[in-house]
């Protein structure tokens, strides 16, 4: 049992790392076959989304917990025990629940993007796995709406149930210690369901169905992890990380697929 665990991790570890290299080889990738124009106009249109969402989801949680605060009364008690190390924890516990719902706010925003975006996707996705396989790349209507319909409904199923851990998430915030292991974990989640989504549109051109994609992807939940962990981490470079990342989690997506083409 415990063999079968290390080799459970260890698989999931050498499955990140994967999808992580796999972000280098996008940049050369999109360099040498000069696809610079599909990944800055839509790029920049997300970086402004994204500067203004994010400014509206901060002052928002902020306000939020200030009035949940005065509302319940907890303004007179944390006064009281200013200077305490109870009155520090729930200072803590405050930041915490503030910074989930940062979080959450982005997640909602990312899937906003996501279906939005989902033409993108689908044809840089396309475009990126037809170099690969050496081909010319026949542009195809018909293709191309499938894999916009797809992205579409993969994105809409991944909400619900990120929306259910979320909220399960968010309860556990207030429970004091607990509450402080909750951003990473809703920040893991929020990984996974995006580096899902990115994963699907090659999944979906390999014609696996939608339980077929849901049943592969969870066996190779290390792509998809890694693939969301290095699109937040470019969010931390300001502007050139927001215009780039997008794109990048695309191309990073359907090329970290095939070190495990063989294997599959």
């Amino acid at each position: 049992m415990v063999y079968i665990r290390v080799l459970k991790y260890s698989r999931l570890l050498k499955e990140i790392i994967i999808a992580i290299q796999a972000y280098f080889q996008a940049h050369r990738f999109i360099k040498k076959h000069k696809l610079w124009k599909w990944i800055l106009i839509p790029g920049i249109l997300y970086a402004i989304l994204f500067g203004v969402s994010m400014v509206l989801f901060f002052h928002a949680s902020e306000s939020l917990v200030a009035t949940l605060i005065l509302k319940t009364g907890l303004q007179n008690w944390l006064d009281k025990l200013q200077g305490s190390w109870l009155g520090f924890l729930f200072v803590i516990g405050g930041f915490v629940l503030m910074l989930i719902q940062i979080i959450l706010g982005f997640s909602l925003f990312k899937y906003f993007f996501l279906i939005t975006g989902a033409p993108l996707f689908a044809y840089l996705s396309e475009k990126t796995e037809a170099i690969i396989e050496g081909n010319d790349f026949p542009f195809s209507v018909q293709q191309l709406a499938k894999d916009i319909i797809r992205g579409i409904s993969i994105a809409a199923r991944n909400f619900i149930w990120q929306a259910v851990y979320a909220l399960a998430i968010l309860f556990a915030s207030l429970v004091p210690l607990v509450g402080l292991l909750t951003p990473v974990l809703a920040l893991l989640v929020d990984c996974y369901f995006y580096g899902f989504s990115m994963l699907d549109y090659s999944l979906e051109r390999h014609k696996k169905t939608t339980a077929e994609s849901i049943l592969y992807i969870s066996n190779h939940r290390g792509l998809a992890i890694g693939n969301g962990m290095v699109f937040y981490a470019m969010h931390l470079i300001p502007v050139v990380g927001w215009v780039l990342a997008p794109a990048y989690a695309v191309v990073a997506a359907t090329l970290s697929m095939y070190p495990l083409k063989e294997n599959d």
